[in-house]
């Protein structure tokens, strides 16, 4: 299931990434005054959403020679493999809720977002749970059911989402969306010439963390199962950064269409001081209690529960440079400044930080814990470059006031 989780996350930032072009390029025409033009906007960003999930879906159904390559054992690939024919059907559905999701975002009203995440939490733990053990008239469907179960509450998720918006007074203005329009694909280009360097930077970073899991299945079943408590533990963390991220995105998109230099460096300095309040609140939390959440995961397994221990305590370490990294990217990607933060964090993530990891973890002999130093590294690194770039292009000097086509330079 680990195995299984990390590859579907892979094609889930392609798609992620991509339509996280959809935020700022909305933010910035309503900024602008320009919301008339939305609706021909999300049409397209529909077709690309709708491309993007079909293309993930055939990727996932046919992982199994990439695990095979990577040197993950056999018995776990074919039960990776289950999650990844469960949840493939899932992935359109997926791609096009979160390019609704996105425009939401981007108009400044993120609780559609909180209410259809609270409602797909609630089903989707029932709904697996029952599919994964079977039961009332179900077969056992093991792995499969939860991959099912996921793909059919991403279908809940994006028609209950699209029926809100387009009921909602608030968006009335919204229903020429219903207008059919085939594929621009000028329009299209333009969100790609966005969103293909944001996926980029997303796999650079996201990468690394599937490589390592891919790399623990070398090392056995003890070594993956804490490596999936642990970053479990650091992904639950990583909300929080990743929520102002995606607030600074919005609040800095939208004062970029109206030329407010002030409103610039205000977004994104509350931003930062908001991270690091509550990053410290992080590590002290996985600091203090490291064993008490290790145990939540893995009840009755001490082996499990001791190298977790050491994993979630790495974690810890890098809480800043993970929170600030997320929130300079985000604040970039609301001036469309996307191809520099590509080549960053691929530098950060692939040229320091996974040598080390590689280096410590098997050179070395450090195993589990080395690889995960390796990620102390990289979100040190990335968080130092693109929090330079940031402060440079946003906040010391505002240089992103004039007119601005696509990504910057």
């Amino acid at each position: 299931m680990a195995i299984g989780a990390a590859t579907w996350n892979l094609a889930f930032m392609a798609i992620a990434g991509t339509l996280l072009a959809i935020s700022p390029s909305v933010a910035q025409l309503i900024g602008g005054g320009q919301r008339e033009t939305i609706p021909a906007l999300l049409r397209q960003a529909f077709w690309l959403a709708l491309s993007m999930g079909l293309i993930a879906a055939f990727a996932v159904w046919h992982a199994a020679p990439v695990l095979n390559l990577v040197g993950v054992q056999p018995g776990v690939i074919a039960q990776a493999q289950q999650f990844l024919h469960g949840i493939a059907p899932g992935a359109p559905a997926l791609a096009l809720y979160y390019g609704l999701r996105g425009f939401s975002e981007g108009t400044g009203h993120t609780l559609p977002a909180l209410i259809f995440g609270l409602i797909g939490l609630v089903l989707l733990l029932p709904l697996a749970s029952w599919l994964i053990f079977g039961g009332y008239g179900m077969p056992s469907l093991g792995a499969y059911g939860c991959g099912l179960a996921t793909a059919v509450v991403a279908w809940i998720q994006f028609g209950g989402l699209l029926i809100y918006v387009l009921k909602r007074p608030r968006f009335h203005w919204l229903r020429p969306l219903l207008k059919l329009e085939g594929p621009d694909l000028k329009a299209i280009g333009g969100l790609l010439q966005i969103g293909l360097p944001i996926a980029f930077a997303l796999l650079m970073e996201g990468g690394m963390f599937i490589a390592v899991s891919w790399l623990m299945g070398r090392l056995g079943t003890l070594p993956v199962a804490a490596h999936q408590v642990a970053i479990s533990v650091a992904s639950i963390a990583f909300m929080l950064p990743l929520g102002l991220a995606m607030a600074v995105t919005v609040r800095v998109g939208q004062a970029r269409g109206r030329g407010d230099r002030q409103g610039l460096r205000v977004a994104g300095l509350a931003a930062l001081l908001l991270c690091l309040i509550c990053q410290a609140l992080s590590f002290t939390v996985m600091v203090l209690a490291a064993r008490p959440i290790a145990g939540w995961y893995a009840p009755g397994q001490p082996e499990v529960i001791a190298l977790a221990t050491q994993l979630i305590a790495l974690a810890a370490i890098f809480q800043l440079s993970d929170g600030l990294q997320a929130v300079a990217a985000g604040a970039l990607r609301g001036v469309k400044d996307t191809r520099v933060p590509m080549l960053l964090t691929a530098l950060a993530y692939w040229v320091i930080g996974m040598p080390i990891a590689w280096w410590l973890g098997f050179e070395q002999g450090m195993g589990p814990r080395g690889l995960w130093i390796g990620f102390i590294f990289a979100l040190s690194a990335a968080a130092l470059m693109l929090l330079t770039r940031a402060w440079r292009l946003l906040w010391s000097r505002p240089q992103v006031l004039g007119k601005q086509r696509g990504a910057s330079t």
